[in-house]
């Protein structure tokens, strides 16, 4: 099977070489920090105003699969991301270590959790409500997990949860607080959106990355860092994808259930975690703090496809060859 590049993986790159080409300078700067704040603010209100945190609550009646999802997301890819923070510095400079344990602090993605669940002939629905669910905690639960995890370190100064409230939580909450009057517009004109949504976050890459590029931030990086950066995403993709599968597996949980949470169990969310980044992590740093998460994003992309269509045949097979009636084998 042939597998692609993400589209907006590639856009995410280009604005990563107009940053590098023509960072912005001078006045510049402030127009584009405003802009910045703008976006983000932008972007947490629509999420807020597209998530039906009555519909994800009441879909908790499966609370097994919910909860196994949630402490995976926010609970086993933390305590697996903390391990990188004891390489030493010329191994992994600091800013990519941080971004490795950020990264573990995001909630699941939405989009392709469900993708992937519904080509491997998992349990659809239960998708959709533990990635809501995911989504909606993350705007809580990812500034929290990073100021626990990261205070120590240096990467994360927790006097910024005033910002975070102000640039997060207020707009998100507004957005909650708006669905009833405006859910409809946003669902009838959800395609318009997600590219102003999109839009927002390129602009949120071009800043951080702008400002890396200003301070000479790129100097840490080498061929070996960036190597061993790779290796650890791959390890700790497959390390979750492992744990998930032989996890639902003895926890008793049927074929559709195990499906579902492998894939919502091994995202983490490039959409919900670059404007994040943005907020909690300020200077020429946070260039580097979302290059685990770009690198993890396209990875995990790439092996869930080829494991979801694998999976997608093998129970179709099963189910042709099933009895009526009879419950998948697979």
């Amino acid at each position: 099977m042939r597998v692609r590049p993400d589209p907006y993986l590639v856009l995410l790159l280009l604005t990563v070489g107009i940053a590098a080409l023509a960072p912005a300078r001078g006045a510049m700067v402030q127009v584009v920090d405003v802009a910045v704040t703008v976006a983000i603010a932008l972007l947490f209100f629509l999420y807020g105003a597209r998530l039906s945190a009555a519909q994800a609550l009441g879909g908790l009646r499966n609370w097994q699969l919910h909860g196994t999802v949630l402490a995976i997301t926010f609970v086993l890819f933390p305590l697996l991301g903390l391990s990188v923070l004891l390489l030493p510095e010329w191994l992994l400079p600091a800013p990519l270590a941080i971004g490795v344990v950020f990264l573990c602090c995001l909630p699941s993605t939405v989009q392709s959790s469900i993708a992937f669940t519904g080509i491997a002939r998992g349990n659809v629905p239960g998708a959709i409500v533990a990635a809501s669910v995911s989504n909606v905690l993350g705007v809580f639960l990812t500034p929290l997990l990073a100021a626990l995890l990261l205070a120590t370190s240096g990467g994360f100064d927790p006097s910024s949860f005033g910002d975070i409230a102000l640039r997060l939580l207020v707009p998100f909450l507004a957005g909650q607080a708006a669905r009833p009057l405006i859910g409809g517009f946003v669902t009838r004109h959800k395609k318009r959106l997600t590219l102003l949504d999109r839009g927002a976050i390129l602009l949120v890459v071009y800043a951080a990355f702008s400002e890396g590029m200003v301070a000479g931030i790129w100097e840490q990086i080498t061929p070996l860092s960036l190597g061993v950066l790779f290796g650890i995403c791959v390890l700790l993709l497959g390390l979750v994808l492992g744990a998930t599968a032989l996890g639902a597996r003895l926890l008793g949980f049927d074929a559709a259930d195990r499906i579902t949470i492998v894939f919502c169990g091994s995202k983490k969310s490039l959409a919900s975690g670059l404007p994040i980044a943005g907020v909690l992590f300020g200077g020429p740093a946070a260039a580097l703090i979302v290059v685990p998460l770009m690198v993890f994003h396209q990875l995990q992309l790439i092996v869930c496809a080829m494991i979801a269509n694998r999976l997608g045949r093998r129970r179709a097979h099963l189910d042709d060859d099933a009895p009526a009636g009879a419950p998948s084998r697979a």
